[in-house]
């Protein structure tokens, strides 16, 4: 089974966008397809994980006919392209909300600033392995809920926190801010509502989207199955955010056996 693992443009090693603030998860979906053609590949899966996960609903959605299968971590297809459901999800969640508080053009990067890109990279990995979504206090940024003293978690060490930091210090963190938090997606406007004949799977942890305001229900209940008919659907409710890297070995054999089932 061949496989790639492509890095989108203004993450990490990767060359920015010509216009970082107007990117968009559209830009993304052309420049896999791109890749796809470069490569002569006619039809693949798609695995993404978080924002990877909106790249990768998009594309299906956009190109049905390139696309066998999507796998997920962590979000489920409503959030992106459910009619109004960024709002429902985020509806009650206080000011200091993370994505409310990214969303503001300028707030993060000035907060951002404030450290050198490894301490950033080492404070999200340190928020978003907590079971809490984090808000930050009235007078407080989203940096300063980490004290400088906090242990990182358990299966991350050091090494891969300098390893980690030291790729954004080329990208920096502009267009990670921009497409998922900014830019938006439509999907009623490009004429797109639900999955139809590619299989799926999403693999759910207990933290993070679980917290969202009518999240665990909508998964839960079966009512995403509205939007994604073929879904399967695994919990691992010990997991956080960043799961694929807490249980490595588990998130690959349930990613092997969804590829050699559907294949």
């Amino acid at each position: 089974m061949e496989r790639s693992h492509p890095i989108t443009r203004g993450y990490r090693l990767s060359d920015p966008p010509p216009e970082p603030g107007k990117t968009s998860h559209v830009d993304f979906v052309d420049d896999m397809v791109a890749l796809l053609d470069a490569l002569d590949i006619p039809k693949v899966f798609l695995v993404g994980k978080d924002f990877g996960s909106s790249i990768a609903y998009l594309l299906a959605l956009l190109y049905p006919n390139r696309i066998s299968g999507v796998v997920t971590l962590g979000l489920p297809f409503g959030v992106p392209f459910r009619p109004l459901s960024a709002v429902a999800h985020h509806k009650g969640l206080p000011e200091g909300f993370y994505i409310s508080r990214w969303k503001e053009p300028g707030r993060a990067e000035a907060d951002f600033r404030c450290f050198d890109a490894k301490t950033v990279v080492r404070n999200i990995y340190i928020l978003f392995s907590k079971s809490e979504i984090p808000i930050a206090g009235e007078n407080e940024e989203i940096m300063d809920m980490v004290e400088p003293s906090t242990p990182l978690p358990p299966w991350l060490t050091d090494e891969d926190m300098a390893a980690y930091g030291a790729l954004y210090e080329k990208s920096g963190f502009q267009t990670g801010l921009q497409v998922p938090y900014r830019s938006g997606v439509n999907a009623q406007t490009l004429g797109l509502t639900r999955f139809e004949n590619q299989s799926s799977g999403n693999a759910d942890h207990g933290g993070g989207v679980f917290k969202f305001p009518g999240m665990e229900d909508y998964i839960r209940s079966g009512e995403v199955k509205t939007d994604v008919p073929n879904l399967e659907t695994i919990y691992a409710p010990e997991g956080s955010h960043f799961v694929q890297e807490q249980f490595p070995d588990q998130v690959n054999q349930l990613l092997l056996t969804f590829l050699n089932s559907h294949s």
